[in-house]
């Protein structure tokens, strides 16, 4: 029986390392698809999201039913619980993406992004790709120093966060307001993309020493889907 438990654990962790690739994917892809003003890709991008939306019920089901059938403590407790908060992380995760192919799409054929913030959109993107990744690895690995690292990988996507604001705001922008409200979201997304990678490493953290960080978000479920109606 509790070889059988295990197994199950382990299609749950199987699970979410795939959800982290749907999700690396998603971002990736919208970042292309905003920058390339690339509409097929953007509707893409946004078909795909049930199916990250479809995992994570994959996941809460299995979790809700050991949980009932195997009633697992400690660790395995710990696994089984903290598997569903990641999942819904991850799910975030690919909204984020979706609504910034959403983007992409309320503005073609013309792209979202002056010609002066590509450079910064990009590496946002790329930023995004590498945390997500390696939220991936640590989730399969349990890997705790790994896990330590993506909070300060995430001061990247922070800093890009601040210069792209702090351009918004100083006095020389000539793009209007449309475009204005379209960089201001989309540099939220990609932080919130970052954020919630973070957030999964802190639960693997949690998983492994039992010790939970007081600074975990408390309200990502409100902020992810600000602006989310393009």
């Amino acid at each position: 029986m509790r070889e059988l438990f295990h197994e199950e654990l382990g299609r749950v962790t199987a699970a979410l390392v795939d959800m982290t690739r749907l999700a690396s994917s998603a971002m990736t892809r919208a970042t292309t698809a905003l920058l390339d003003a690339d509409l097929q890709l953007a509707e893409s991008v946004i078909a795909a999201d049930p199916e990250i939306d479809a995992m994570r019920e994959q996941i809460d089901n299995l979790s809700v039913d050991l949980l009932a059938r195997q009633q697992p403590v400690a660790t395995d407790l710990r696994m089984v619980v903290t598997s569903m908060r990641m999942s819904a992380d991850l799910e975030r995760m690919g909204d984020l993406a979706r609504h910034v192919a959403q983007v992409a799409r309320l503005r073609y054929p013309n792209s979202a992004v002056p010609a002066e913030f590509r450079a910064t959109i990009l590496q946002m993107g790329q930023a995004a790709e590498r945390i997500v990744t390696k939220a991936g690895s640590i989730i399969a690995a349990r890997d705790v120093d790994g896990a330590r690292q993506i909070e300060r990988d995430d001061d990247e996507m922070d800093a890009l966060h601040r210069d792209l604001y702090s351009r918004l705001e100083s006095g020389t922008w000539d793009h209007g307001t449309e475009m204005a409200v379209d960089m201001t979201l989309l540099g939220r997304y990609y932080e919130r993309f970052a954020d919630h990678a973070v957030s999964i490493a802190r639960r693997v953290i949690y998983l492994v020493t039992g010790e939970y960080d007081d600074a975990e978000y408390s309200h990502e479920d409100d902020e992810d889907h600000v602006g989310s109606g393009a």
